[in-house]
């Protein structure tokens, strides 16, 4: 888990003006391993992109790695 937290911030602190507020919780629910990233408001269209296109590609790499267990990952921008 603390691999996945290090791959999706290497990943977006390059794309954000702001990386100091850049923050990552982890859900952890009965289906799913949920991480909710929040940014800077002035980042988020840079880490949405044009038509969700920047963080589609983010999720498709997410969404890549192998997790041990039943359990999906899923990944959730929210604007702070």
């Amino acid at each position: 888990m603390a691999d996945m937290n290090e791959l999706i911030l290497t990943i977006v602190r390059p794309l954000v003006s702001h990386p100091e507020e850049l923050a990552l919780v982890t859900v952890d629910s009965e289906e799913f391993l949920e991480y909710h990233l929040s940014v800077h408001p002035d980042d988020i269209g840079r880490v949405i992109g044009k038509k969700g296109r920047v963080a589609k590609a983010i999720r498709t790499v997410v969404y890549s790695v192998k997790v041990s267990g039943p359990k999906r990952v899923r990944l959730t921008i929210v604007d702070s």
